[in-house]
């Protein structure tokens, strides 16, 4: 019987094997690609000390990686640094992931490292340069809603939100990022008052360098709340005017690549960036039109999903983290925490800005629920993105104050959950045929916890202007 050919995991699994055993034999650091077909190869840095592409390890080793790997195997299974016509592009590429350390330089195994290539994905784990002081400033104020499941109220909780700090006298701008399902922007607004275009015009425009003009965002006319706050809202797609052409899933297809410079010389032009440049011209357009915006919402879309990395590793200074206690919410967050892991100092950037969210709680007649989803939320943290608690061997924890390791009990650690109640009056409510649906007393005691503790996480308003 001839031996079954791998699959995608143990193929992967088996080449990172491999790249261990080289980096042992040769001494020399290796790097362990993997193509968007999943297809993997090993490429050894011998610059210092070119290797013989027939020496018997290296004809061993080539024919050991195919055996194992086919059919995930790359086109030219082994490439070596000495003969690459850019090694620095792999062997110092920032979006490697440590596999094993180098043991000691210039003596014993050299060191192994991931490098993905994929066509979406690669977001959730890409290092994210020091911000300017102004981009810092504009990330604090910036809130990411996220649900890894959808169906949890994450787009109803952003406009009670809104109108709750629009009442404390906040101008709020509401930024509708879940491109592949828009819905914010029927809660905020009637359709006659969406502007003509929205992210994903500036996506596209903005490729070309033709970004500039348009009209991006539009004050809320059709959510109720009182005093001298504002509610904006810059949606995912515009509303042409009449007869003007407008072809959103055209646009929606092509705006997640990663692009080349405009001009010669001109740095690469990543997605998270372009977004950021989307997000960033709406907010002056806000200001232009009124006043900086106190507090921007991002709406972001559910899943694994780059608009979702983006949004949480990028542009936000607080991420709330929607969860219901069942298994699948669990195993999908594990999933996002994990890649975050493998980069511990993206983990360690990240995880102050995390937030769970307690979703849809059934809170009448159940008070073990919330303790319960407390446990499981800090369980996950604990073995993902908190440090690692060292423990004696009298069973004490040996905890030193380098280490981020919050208590279960902590109220204002990442993992302690903000609930959002729910209740059967809330099942029937159709937000499009009720405008005033937000005055409602039970949404108000729905999400009266939500929204003041979210306040509170908050920087303060800008300050006013001075008379002139």
């Amino acid at each position: 019987m001839s031996r079954s050919r791998a699959r995608f995991d143990t193929a992967w699994q088996a080449a990172l094997d491999h790249a261990r055993q080289a980096a042992a034999q040769f001494s020399m650091d290796v790097v362990v690609t993997r193509d968007v077909l999943g297809r993997a190869c090993l490429l050894i840095d011998d610059r210092g000390r070119p290797l013989a592409h027939d020496d018997a390890n290296v004809v061993a080793l080539r024919d050991s990686f195919e055996t194992a790997t086919r059919p995930f195997t790359g086109l030219e299974p082994l490439l070596f640094g000495d003969k690459l016509f850019a090694p620095q592009l792999y062997f110092d590429a920032d979006d490697r992931v440590e596999v094993s350390p180098r043991q000691a330089p210039g003596a014993g195994p050299g060191s192994v490292h991931a490098l993905e290539r994929t066509v979406i994905g690669t977001d959730w784990a890409r290092s994210t340069s020091a911000p300017s002081p102004g981009a810092l400033r504009r990330r604090d104020r910036r809130v990411a809603l996220y649900g890894f499941k959808g169906g949890v109220g994450r787009t109803t909780a952003t406009t009670v939100l809104a109108r709750y700090l629009a009442g404390t006298g906040r101008c709020v701008l509401v930024v509708d990022l879940d491109l592949e399902s828009p819905g914010v922007s029927n809660l905020l607004e009637d359709l006659a008052g969406i502007p003509r275009h929205g992210i994903v015009d500036h996506l596209i425009e903005g490729g070309v360098g033709n970004a500039d003009g348009l009209e991006l965002v539009a004050r809320s006319s059709a959510l109720p709340f009182k005093g001298n706050g504002e509610v904006w809202l810059a949606p995912a797609g515009g509303s042409p005017l009449e007869g003007e052409p407008y072809d959103y899933l055209a646009k929606l297809n092509r705006i997640y690549s990663d692009l080349a410079g405009l001009n010669p010389g001109d740095g690469d032009r990543p997605f998270a960036a372009r977004l950021e440049e989307a997000i960033a011209a709406c907010e002056d357009q806000v200001t232009e039109l009124s006043r900086p915006p106190d507090v921007v919402l991002l709406d972001s879309r559910a899943g694994m999903h780059d608009i979702a990395a983006v949004t949480l590793t990028h542009l936000s200074g607080l991420a709330l983290l929607f969860a219901v206690d069942n298994p699948s919410t669990w195993e999908g967050y594990k999933m996002l925490f994990t890649q975050w892991q493998r980069r511990p100092a993206l983990a360690r950037e990240l995880r102050e800005r995390l937030r769970i969210v307690a979703a849809m709680f059934h809170s009448a007649g159940d008070a073990k629920r919330l303790p319960a989803l407390r446990d499981r939320a800090q369980a996950l943290f604990a073995s993902t993105l908190y440090d690692q608690l060292d423990t004696d061997a009298d069973g004490t924890d040996d905890e030193s104050d380098e280490l981020y390791h919050p208590p279960l009990e902590d109220d204002d650690a990442p993992h302690a959950p903000i609930p959002i109640l729910f209740g059967n009056d809330l099942v029937g409510l159709d937000p499009l045929r009720s405008r005033d649906w937000p005055e409602l007393p039970f949404v108000d005691a729905a999400y009266r916890t939500f929204t003041t503790t979210v306040e509170r996480l908050l920087p303060p308003l800008h300050p006013a202007p001075e008379p002139s």
